[in-house]
């Protein structure tokens, strides 16, 4: 397993708080903890920016995706939305959780809770070549639904 560092400066609300960790030899993402002064109870139905206390710097090549913890999601009904979100290695400023419930319940988010986890992963750019047509496929033209499964 490749170790990438990322430049990280902990923010004052994120003072006694863990770092970003992973919590098994072989989990692709690190958990992120909440940097929420007070508890944040967040009613069915609403989001609420989650701050972690932290900024990073990404090397070059690289993003971090921040998604949901499916326990959290499980027991709560709380996810990520815009899920992956995508921070580019350019990116300075404060990392937040964009958090919803949608269970039928409160859920209180406190400090230190893990409410995200975040993937480093390399990012390759591509190059748009305009064509008059495209390599026929298997599938073809199909759109959403096309290859035949069931929901």
């Amino acid at each position: 397993m490749a170790t990438v560092h990322v430049a990280l400066v902990r923010l004052p609300e994120g003072e006694g708080l863990p770092l970003p960790a992973y919590m098994s030899a072989h989990a692709a993402g690190a958990d992120l903890c909440a940097a929420v002064r007070d508890d944040l109870t967040l009613l069915p139905g609403a989001r609420a920016l989650v701050p972690t206390g932290f900024a990073l710097a990404l090397p070059p090549g690289f993003e971090a995706q921040i998604r949901p913890r499916s326990g959290l999601a499980l027991r709560h009904g709380v996810t990520c939305l815009n899920s992956p979100g995508t921070i580019d290695a350019d990116y300075r400023g404060p990392v937040a959780v964009l958090l919803v419930n949608h269970g039928s319940e409160p859920a209180v988010i406190r400090r230190g809770d893990r409410i995200a986890q975040m993937i480093v992963a390399p990012v390759a750019h591509a190059a748009f070549d305009e064509v008059d047509a495209l390599p026929a496929s298997v599938r073809g033209a199909g759109g959403f639904g096309s290859t035949g499964g069931t929901a």
